[in-house]
């Protein structure tokens, strides 16, 4: 099964409520709830985070999921102190995963949806 991961950018507090309470209400009605949201404030708070070298390395845990940011690193043949920077912000965003077995990104596909007000 393809797992997509849902980013909104620039939604309101209501936006956010009114998905959590749908989420509520199809588990109600005894439908499976497996997705995951993340939204950011902005065009350009979510373009901070997701930055080119960022997203390179989800691609790459995508595929090949790494046990600490030392061997990311390595086999990303970059900076470890570069990298932990990268891998702390994307997790704090919730954009990958790290346990006792490592980081991994388990989703195949980010599905954008923005909302700019001009």
């Amino acid at each position: 099964m393809t797992k997509d991961l849902q980013i909104h950018v620039g939604d309101s507090l209501e936006d956010v409520g009114a998905r959590a309470i749908d989420a509520w209400n199809r588990m109600g009605r005894g439908q499976a709830v497996d997705e995951k949201h993340i939204s950011f404030e902005s065009w350009d708070t979510m373009v901070r985070v997701l930055s080119p070298k960022r997203v390179e390395l989800l691609k790459h845990l995508h595929r090949t999921p790494a046990k600490n940011i030392r061997m990311l690193a390595q086999a990303l043949g970059r900076d470890y102190r570069r990298v932990h920077e990268d891998v702390e912000a994307l997790e704090a965003a919730g954009l990958l995963d790290r346990d006792k077995d490592g980081l991994r990104a388990d989703y195949d596909a980010f599905d954008v949806q923005m909302r700019m007000a001009l």
